[in-house]
């Protein structure tokens, strides 16, 4: 299951980063993928435009899981100008790449962050 994986992969599906539903969240946003069937909501703590908190909810494969691990990382702590700027293959190269047919799945991740980006701003 896992041999088409690098480790890096493996280590965020495994011990996904910043899963579940942060407290006192003030921005969601959410992405699916039909094709595949993955889905992924992204919570967001914003202050003073910049993600002090983020997290994420995920119902997908071992490369939908790494991915949104991974998005969280990449932008916590960062602007929200800076976040947007995101791109799926950031979150290709970050995680050491993806097998070909799961590239799609670094969309998800990317999207839904966006979407949540535009919550905040929505509702700000």
């Amino acid at each position: 299951m896992f041999a088409e994986y690098n480790n890096i992969v493996i280590d965020h599906f495994m011990t996904p980063r910043n899963s579940g539903i942060i407290e006192s969240y003030n921005a969601e946003g959410s992405y699916g993928d039909a094709g595949c069937g993955d889905s992924l909501t992204i919570y967001l703590r914003v202050e003073n435009d910049v993600i002090v908190d983020i997290s994420f909810l995920v119902f997908g494969c071992v490369a939908a899981i790494a991915t949104s691990s991974m998005v969280t990382e990449m932008v916590k702590g960062i602007s929200l100008q800076k976040a947007v700027l995101l791109k799926e293959d950031d979150v290709t190269v970050a995680l050491g790449g993806l097998p070909k047919n799961k590239i799609h799945c670094s969309l998800i991740g990317v999207f839904a962050l966006k979407n949540a980006i535009q919550n905040y701003y929505d509702n700000n």
